[in-house]
């Protein structure tokens, strides 16, 4: 991305703002618009966990005979892990295998003695009473039979528990028992019973973190994001957001929602629990023109930046730049500079004088006002209070409605205007209405307004506040009459 150029301090020496004071040096630096890229970004942290981590237990309690895997080994569904003491249950399953046999021979035999009483009672050899009595005989031997099926199908079960095998494929991460370790069984426990190893399938891997509910309403399934470890600070690895969760995490009173990222990792590069810085792209413009965002400002700031660089605030016209950012106006407020009907009204009161005095001219101010004033003069009031005590003078107006741009790449972008101060050719700034696009921490996107070729004025981040200060001490002074302002030089 082209930087943008950051010009040397120019002093330039304009008239005091509506103090009558000798001509005074105002200093500030220029910068040019540049040309880059702008990627909007919003950054987390997070811990990097697998999408499926089981714990394996066994079904049989008794000693661990065998071990067949060990930490990090690689498995697949089915491979065998544990072998558990198996005498006990070998025993029952022998046992039951008997009892089968058994069950299954009283069961032939049963048979053949109902079928025999029913042909004997059919040639009136035997009564009635005689055949139901064997074909209750039937009924109980295969009662037994099923019983004795039923055992032996559980001692087989639980014969084939002793062997522990893998459920899914993946890697060993923990193991918890050594051979010669008792072990209690899973399903006949109230505790849950022993877990011998924890193992995930880590070619594909997730990242939990947390965003602020500030900028989770950007965030939407699909979008990039880009990880980094500590493990390969020269590496980066892509992911992409899978959902955000809805039940939000209350942490020091700062809410903030769960995000799920996935990760391909089939390098095997990634491990459970490592700590990974998340940046998730949120929009993106190409090859755009920029500028830095110090040399933007608000309609609120417009009067109190031209009283800061000499110029007059009732007489200013704002200009449109190329490309129709929007049409020219006149000075904030939309009256015409040359005052017209509404040029010496106030609010609060009817209209003044040309000394700027207001109703009760050369009276006390109201006590809510005084009280306003201390406060200015102390430093203990708000940007946004002097703000609004100066859109109120100006009539409370504001930029024009920007229409959305298209970009490149069809995308939407949505636009807003802004305003700079520009050099003329002359040397002296000139405010300029701009439409401006997508917006990070350092620079601002120009969608029009500006050909590229342009100095802008730039004040120090603390210039400006003591300028609005300085402004609404005045105002108060003009409006109840009141002495010089307390930031006079």
């Amino acid at each position: 991305m082209k930087k943008t150029a950051l010009l040397p301090l120019v002093a330039f020496a304009f008239a005091a703002c509506g103090r009558g004071e000798a001509a005074e040096t105002e200093v500030f630096s220029t910068v040019t618009p540049g040309t880059g890229d702008l990627e909007i970004l919003v950054e987390a942290s997070g811990s990097i966990e697998p999408i499926r981590n089981v714990e394996v237990k066994s079904l049989a309690s008794g000693e661990i005979t065998r071990l067949y895997v060990d930490v990090g080994d690689e498995v697949q569904p089915g491979d065998l892990l544990a072998e558990v003491d198996p005498r006990d249950v070998r025993t029952a399953f022998r046992q039951a295998e008997a009892d089968l046999g058994v069950a299954e021979a009283r069961l032939d035999l049963a048979r053949n003695q109902l079928q025999r009483s029913e042909d004997l009672f059919e040639a009136g050899v035997i009564t009635q009473q005689e055949v139901e009595n064997a074909r209750l005989d039937f009924q109980n031997t295969e009662a037994q039979y099923i019983r004795a099926q039923s055992s032996f199908e559980l001692a087989e079960l639980r014969l084939n528990d002793v062997t522990i095998r893998a459920p899914l494929a993946g890697t060993i991460l923990t193991k918890s028992v050594e051979e010669g370790a008792v072990i209690q069984s899973a399903s006949g426990n109230v505790s849950g019973g022993s877990v011998l190893f924890q193992m995930a399938a880590l070619e594909q891997m997730q990242v939990r973190t947390n965003i602020d509910e500030t900028d989770v309403g950007k965030i939407r399934e699909g979008l990039a994001a880009t990880l980094s470890v500590e493990a390969f600070p020269n590496q980066s690895f892509r992911g992409r957001v899978l959902k955000v969760e809805p039940q939000a995490v209350v942490q020091s009173n700062v809410v903030q929602f769960p995000v799920i990222i996935t990760l391909d990792n089939t390098a095997g590069l990634l491990k459970p629990g490592m700590n990974a810085d998340v940046e998730i792209l949120i929009d993106r413009a190409i090859d755009v023109m920029t500028v830095p965002n110090v040399a933007l400002f608000g309609e609120s700031d417009i009067a109190t930046v031209a009283m800061g660089l000499g110029l007059d605030p009732e007489t200013m016209e704002i200009t449109s730049g190329p490309q129709g950012a929007s049409s020219a106006e006149g000075r904030p407020g939309g009256s015409s500079p040359a005052g017209g009907g509404q040029a010496g009204s106030r609010p609060g009161g009817g209209s003044g004088g040309g000394d700027g005095s207001g109703a009760g001219s050369g009276g006390d101010a109201p006590p809510d006002m005084q009280a306003l004033r201390e406060r200015v003069r102390s430093g203990d009031v708000s940007r946004e209070e002097i703000a609004e005590m100066m859109r109120g003078r100006r009539g409370g107006a504001r930029g024009p409605a920007t229409p959305d741009a298209e970009g490149a790449d069809g995308a939407v972008i949505r636009t807003s205007s802004a305003i700079v101060f520009v050099l003329t050719a002359e040397g002296a700034p000139e405010p300029r209405r701009i439409v401006i696009g997508l917006t990070d921490f350092d620079n601002t996107q120009v969608v029009s307004g500006l050909t590229g070729e342009e100095s802008l004025v730039v004040l120090a981040p603390g210039q400006l506040m003591a300028q609005q200060q300085a402004a609404a001490e005045q105002q108060l002074n003009r409006r109840f009459g009141g002495g010089s302002s307390p930031f006079g030089r």
